[in-house]
């Protein structure tokens, strides 16, 4: 595959998996408890801002855009706090555990963002991190498909490969620099 063809086909993948998750979101939103809803548009807003700093146009940030971007960031990561609580209120552990993890991921990723250096002399860790996080999102998949939870497993799923296209971005990104 020429590395046209291979942009477009990551493009379109990129695209498409927005498209699926704001249809889920919209899904939550409408049909599922509070914190589902909350949760869903809060992860959505953070996997944007994720792929618009570590994506198309991570080069051309204005001052302003980046205040906004953070205040975003804010509102989202509040967003994400709330519905995390709210699973503990609804006594839903699965959803519970699955946010905690979702949140250590994106500590780790931001780390990887803003302190590459740090990243580089730790990669070990960080990989082995990553991978026991992802681990750890992976088996809750399994785990609501083993439960018949079938659009549950299926949206996490989503959310895995949504964000393994952010890693991938990053992974470009140190690879050009």
């Amino acid at each position: 595959m020429t590395a046209a063809a291979w942009s477009s086909w990551y493009r379109g993948l990129r695209i498409a998996l927005f498209a699926l998750l704001a249809c889920d979101t919209a899904y939550y939103l409408y049909a599922g408890t509070p914190a589902k809803g909350l949760d869903a548009a809060a992860w959505l807003v953070l996997l944007a801002l994720f792929a618009l700093e570590t994506g198309f146009s991570a080069r051309t940030h204005t001052p302003r855009m980046a205040v906004v971007i953070r205040a975003a960031r804010l509102v989202a990561a509040i967003g994400v706090c709330a519905a995390g609580l709210g699973y503990i209120i609804e006594r839903d552990s699965l959803d519970a555990v699955n946010t905690a993890l979702w949140i250590a991921v994106v500590v780790m990723l931001e780390f990887e963002v803003r302190h590459a250096g740090l990243v580089a002399r730790w990669r070990a860790a960080f990989t082995a991190t990553a991978a026991g996080l992802y681990a750890g999102l992976a088996l809750l998949v399994a785990v609501w498909a083993w439960r018949g939870a079938w659009f549950d497993a299926y949206d996490a799923l989503l959310w895995l490969v949504a964000f393994a296209t952010i890693e991938m971005d990053i992974l470009h990104d140190r690879a050009r620099a």
